[in-house]
């Protein structure tokens, strides 16, 4: 299944995307794509639904984040070799963990706001876990068990707040803006080899990332074993996975984003995001 949120940001609905890429109203059957509809047996009876039997959406809406009320968001850092080495950084010995501010989550074609002050921002096409079921010191053979399905993550980043000022990476990652998610949330049932996926980012037209989820160093069902040992992970929270080369700060010379600029990105059988990049007001 294909979950989505549509409507006006703060006003979004529950819907599906149907085998014929339209979109159909779910406020019938949930209040949300969030907290227990994400358990297992809140996406079983979902699955067990017509898409047929549910409302079209008329026109084009805006979609929203594919996941709503997100309680955490973290992400895994330099979780590529060749990213790590692009940035002039070794592979941890251990997952770099942060968090990105939830109120940094948007809609996948909402655009990207440059704070003010920032010179550095840039571009990261993650893979996102969406947590289904609740995992406290899982096993890596039980953690896919624990996971709703997999998401589209643009992990903007402003580097010189993330790297070049004191303190965690979390006040460069956190911008309002700075967290799209989607188009849609895929049931992990449609993802079969999430370490088989597709991932790419332009601007402008310009390719810039061209990877796969071949070369993570830390994979899917460690990263979800590995952070369950440290708090536990509840329906709902995303895990944004790390990046392939290709990032603004790893050119030669580095390359960021500016006003005006349109920047696409996709995974594999998880749809695009679009984004228009503005100033901040």
């Amino acid at each position: 299944m294909k979950l989505l949120r549509w409507g006006p940001p703060g006003q979004e609905k529950p819907g599906l995307l149907d085998g014929s890429g339209r979109v159909r109203d779910l406020s019938g059957v949930i209040d949300d794509v969030a907290g227990g509809v994400l358990e297992p047996e809140g996406l079983a009876r979902l699955a067990a639904v017509d898409p047929a039997t549910l409302p079209e959406v008329p026109g084009r809406p805006r979609l929203g984040p594919c996941v709503g009320r997100v309680g955490k968001f973290i992400c895994i850092g330099l979780n590529y070799s060749d990213h790590a080495a692009e940035s002039g950084m070794t592979v941890p010995p251990e997952p770099i963990v942060f968090m990105k501010a939830s109120s940094a989550v948007c809609g996948p074609d909402d655009g990207i706001e440059i704070p003010r002050g920032s010179e550095k921002t840039d571009w990261e096409v993650e893979l996102g876990i969406v947590i289904g079921k609740p995992a406290k010191y899982v096993s890596q053979a039980e953690a896919l068990s624990h996971v709703a399905g997999y998401c589209v993550v643009n992990d903007v980043s402003e580097r010189a707040f993330q790297t070049e000022r004191s303190g965690q990476w979390t006040k460069g990652k956190s911008a309002d803006t700075f967290g799209p998610i989607g188009p849609w949330l895929v049931t992990a049932d449609d993802v079969p080899d999430p370490q088989n996926l597709k991932l790419w980012l332009e601007v402008d037209g310009r390719r810039f990332q061209d990877g796969s989820t071949r070369t993570m160093v830390y994979g899917v069902k460690y990263l979800v074993s590995y952070l369950s040992q440290f708090m536990s992970l509840q329906p709902g929270d995303i895990i944004s996975t790390g990046t392939p080369p290709g990032v603004g700060m790893g050119l030669k010379p580095p390359v960021y984003l500016r006003p005006g600029q349109t920047v696409r990105l996709g995974i594999e059988g998880l749809g695009e995001q679009t984004q228009a990049v503005r100033a901040a007001e």
